[in-house]
């Protein structure tokens, strides 16, 4: 029986949920029948700024489960050890990228968006000429879901058209990301969440913080400031919703293929804490 009314306190209790067969078939009799890895770099064009993702993907059945890495941590090896594999055994690994990439294909397996987490989300097609185009209507989404009122946010994973999006509705944000530098508007980037200011009302958040294991902290300092967190989740798309309502606010869960990988329209999941 899948355990839809479960609310993790942590990502590593959600995996150990999992591990139980408590979200889904039991994973002993689940295989990984691929596992690969992207890597790409994005300059969209009239953009000053680039960046480069690293992504070990695990499929699972039809579903394909996503963890973002850090450049070059996907190695040849890490991809070899998943292939055939049990997600039991990758539930297990000692790589934290691959037990979150099996994760998220095992819960994209067992409930698949626009229901994960036994949540009902909203599918949003965005579409475009352009790169550019979708990355703006992209951003246009997930800065929907922040709460009214919101007057300065904290955005952890900086995109420029993210940014560019708030600046638009005047939000004011502390951008932050592990690559530091500036933004395109020659802000500094702050290298770390204890390094910012703290002077904001809420937070936006990667899905590539389940792979570099700062999510939870983060879903900490919401929860005890009271602050709505919203998460625009590419990587760990079907792991994020199970937080919905324990200190997540909203998320935009968009899954393999990304937006930025495919010139045709994408399909993005929205999911909001029921009231």
């Amino acid at each position: 029986m899948i355990a839809s009314s479960l609310r993790p306190a942590s990502v590593a209790e959600l995996l150990a949920a999992a591990r139980a067969g408590l979200l889904g078939p039991d994973p002993a009799t689940l295989r990984a029948a691929t596992a690969f890895r992207t890597s790409y770099g994005t300059r969209h064009p009239g953009r000053t700024g680039s960046y480069r993702n690293e992504v070990l993907s695990i499929r699972v059945g039809a579903a394909v489960g996503s963890c973002g890495c850090e450049p070059g941590a996907a190695t040849d090896g890490l991809v070899d050890d998943c292939v055939a594999a049990t997600v039991a055994e990758l539930l297990d690994h000692p790589s934290p990228q691959v037990r979150v990439a099996a994760l998220d294909a095992y819960l994209m397996h067992s409930r698949p968006h626009p229901h994960a987490a036994g949540a009902e989300g909203t599918p949003v097609v965005i579409d475009g000429p352009t790169s550019l185009t979708k990355s703006r209507r992209r951003a246009e989404v997930v800065a929907d879901l922040l709460p009214a009122g919101v007057c300065r946010v904290l955005v952890v994973g900086v995109v420029g058209s993210i940014l560019a999006e708030l600046r638009a509705r005047s939000i004011g944000y502390v951008p932050c990301d592990l690559a530091g530098g500036v933004t395109e508007w020659g802000e500094p980037v702050f290298e770390s969440v204890t390094a910012a200011p703290s002077d904001y009302d809420a937070l936006l958040v990667t899905g590539m913080t389940l792979g570099n294991r700062s999510f939870d902290e983060l879903r900490a300092v919401a929860l005890e400031r009271g602050l709505p967190l919203v998460l625009f989740a590419q990587t760990g798309s079907a792991v994020l919703p199970w937080f919905l309502g324990g200190g997540v606010h909203a998320v935009s869960a968009e899954p393999y293929p990304f937006f930025s990988l495919d010139g045709g329209p994408s399909t993005l999941t929205t999911y909001r804490e029921l009231p």
